[in-house]
């Protein structure tokens, strides 16, 4: 897997050495407002990180200055065609509001379209979730609808896209 960079961070393959990260990342309820599944031990951070490092597209979003995992992205095949993918994405609360996220979405579309010339790249975000919001916005993602209840804890979904031509129109 191809290891991202951007000016102030790595995306880079999960590592094992990176449990007690994903376990702050993921044990807290920001992560379940988010729509992931709260990790409730190091052990299960271990089984999660053996899994993201099978998975082709999957990033441990790390700050360059300390080399501290602080969030997670990755590319999921939906199920649409060959050259469609989601992009999902959590940042650890102590980092939220700082751009961070922002940052890594734009480096992972780079990647999806310039790298991997995909077609499409959707993404979602529970209708509650105004941060989520706000960083598809100022990525360039166009609002398709909203998915009533569609959501595993019957919560609307809030479902955007953006399509290749949109993404070169944004890199010019």
């Amino acid at each position: 897997m191809q290891t991202l960079e951007t000016e102030r961070l790595i995306l880079r393959e999960w590592q094992e050495s990176d449990a007690d990260d994903y376990f702050e990342l993921y044990n807290n309820n920001d992560v379940e407002n988010a729509g992931a599944k709260i990790c409730e031990s190091i052990q299960e951070s271990l089984e999660s990180i053996r899994l993201f490092i099978k998975c082709q597209e999957s990033w441990a979003i790390v700050l360059k200055e300390n080399n501290k995992v602080i969030g997670s992205i990755f590319l999921s095949d939906i199920n649409r065609h060959d050259r469609y993918k989601e992009i999902e994405y959590i940042i650890s609360g102590d980092y939220q509001n700082k751009g961070y996220a922002t940052e890594s979405v734009k480096c992972v579309l780079k990647h999806a379209f310039n790298e991997l010339d995909l077609l499409v790249v959707a993404v979602c975000h529970y209708s509650s979730n105004l941060k989520s919001k706000r960083v598809i916005e100022k990525c360039g993602f166009t609002y398709e609808g909203t998915l009533r209840k569609y959501s595993r804890n019957l919560t609307d979904s809030v479902r955007y896209s953006m399509i290749k031509e949109e993404w070169e129109s944004l890199d010019s």
